[in-house]
């Protein structure tokens, strides 16, 4: 906050790009604002490289944790903290859950028949 009270942006304004070392985009696209987020081994020390951020959210995910939680928790964008998690999974230090999509999942009605259909041809 400043003097006059509105919020001070201008440290803030750089400080999203360096947290991603300048990458806007996660590297995997499955990573969703509803997908859920747990460190398999949270006692797993991270490189001298990781950032406070990418430490808090190892920490953080000991439990299950979805990405817009960890967002509100570190007080950072979701898009930014997907980049940082994206980062994580990849390197095994954290892993996603997500659900399957109703729209994704097959229609019960059309296994059956596939079914029906391999054993008929014995």
């Amino acid at each position: 906050m400043t003097r006059s009270g509105e919020p001070d942006f201008s440290a803030r304004a750089l400080r999203p790009y360096v947290i991603t070392r300048g990458r806007a985009r996660a590297s995997r696209n499955t990573v969703g604002v509803e997908t859920l987020l747990i460190a398999p081994d949270a006692t797993r020390e991270l490189p001298v490289t990781a950032t406070r951020e990418e430490r808090a959210l190892v920490a953080m995910c000991a439990h299950l944790l979805s990405l817009a939680e960890a967002s509100a928790h570190l007080d950072l964008p979701v898009s930014l903290v997907g980049v940082l998690a994206s980062d994580l999974i990849d390197a095994g230090y954290l892993t996603a859950r997500s659900g399957t999509p109703k729209q994704a999942a097959p229609d019960s009605q059309l296994l059956q028949e596939v079914l029906h259909g391999l054993r008929g041809i014995r």
